[in-house]
């Protein structure tokens, strides 16, 4: 969504490279960050190395070996709730769209044309304001994870907000909030239940300052990720096992960091398709790919830790829409 190369990013990036991770220099021969991990292939092992299996990543998480676990989610968590694609034909919400004559799908999350005409933003954040869907078995596993105190961060692309059930110093939003909003003009900064009402009648919010466009603090095309994005980013240095899912890792800078982890660490996919360093023909022996359905995917991962009964529990418990945000 955003340049990689965008002043202030590269250089946060690069601090990856001045970490000192369990007595390890990231700067030091022993590690040549991100670009150095992925040259090595399959992290070093030779033909001999078994390839870890889902029951293997299982067998580690129910022993809690894992306790630093990162977590990396796009919008194939988020369509099993319910969230509408605006750029499918036939939904309800791309029909609703059409009136507003877009010069193309993603114009819509476009600052440019958002500062021209923010109405079709508008039209979509009616839709997807927090409150009107429910978290699915995915967002749970991301909170039993951190209930069991083995979740380091979730990194997720969304911004539907259904994975406030993890608590906010667990959770990087990289694409931002509708939790917070600002104004365009005077930067006046708002709650978003504070726009909540002009959004559901359907109106532009405006500043009762200035009378500025009041913008959800979501990351447009053209904007800036989040200082907090770059704030964690050491995460993936420390962490120790790196679950994907729900994402096609198409979006820069999030896509890179899948490769951000030690090269002995294990990642495990859980997607439609084989995506980012899963295609390039190469698996390390602990990199593991469950594909199809997302949510049977990570179902199938619960029930080999043998986590199903704490999870149905926690999701009967926690069955509310996601409101007061």
């Amino acid at each position: 969504m955003n340049n990689l190369l965008a002043p202030g990013r590269l250089e946060a990036l690069e601090r990856l490279h001045f970490a000192t991770i369990e007595g390890i220099e990231l700067n030091s021969p022993r590690w040549d960050g991100p670009r150095g991990l992925l040259s090595r292939g399959g992290g070093g092992g030779g033909a001999d190395v078994k390839q870890q299996t889902l029951e293997d990543i299982a067998c580690s998480i129910q022993e809690k070996s894992y306790k630093r676990i990162v977590v990396m989610a796009g919008a194939g968590i988020s369509t099993p709730s319910g969230i509408p694609d605006f750029r499918s034909p036939g939904s309800g919400l791309y029909d609703n769209l059409q009136r507003y004559d877009l010069p193309y799908a993603e114009a819509i999350f476009d600052i440019d044309y958002f500062h021209h005409n923010p109405r079709p933003f508008f039209a979509l954040a009616k839709e997807l304001y927090p409150g009107n869907y429910q978290p699915n078995l995915t967002h749970y596993f991301v909170r039993l994870l951190h209930d069991k105190g083995q979740l380091l961060r979730m990194y997720t692309q969304n911004i539907d907000g259904l994975e406030r059930c993890v608590p906010p110093e667990r959770l990087v939003e990289a694409h931002g909030t509708f939790a917070t909003a600002t104004c365009t003009v005077c930067r006046r900064t708002y709650e978003g239940q504070d726009l909540r009402l002009d959004v559901m009648k359907g109106t532009v919010p405006k500043c009762p300052t200035c009378k500025g466009v009041v913008k959800p603090d979501i990351v447009f095309f053209g904007e800036e990720l989040p200082r907090h994005f770059f704030k964690y980013i050491s995460d993936f240095p420390l962490a120790d096992l790196l679950i994907i899912m729900g994402t096609s890792l198409e979006v820069e800078p999030f896509a890179s960091l899948a490769g951000a982890v030690r090269s002995s660490v294990p990642r495990l996919l859980i997607n439609r398709d084989l995506v980012g360093p899963f295609t390039w023909g190469r698996l390390r022996p602990t990199d593991v790919a469950q594909l199809g359905d997302v949510v049977s995917g990570v179902g199938a991962l619960a029930r080999a830790i043998g986590w199903t009964q704490e999870l149905d529990v926690l999701m009967a418990q926690c069955a509310t829409k996601v409101s007061d945000l």
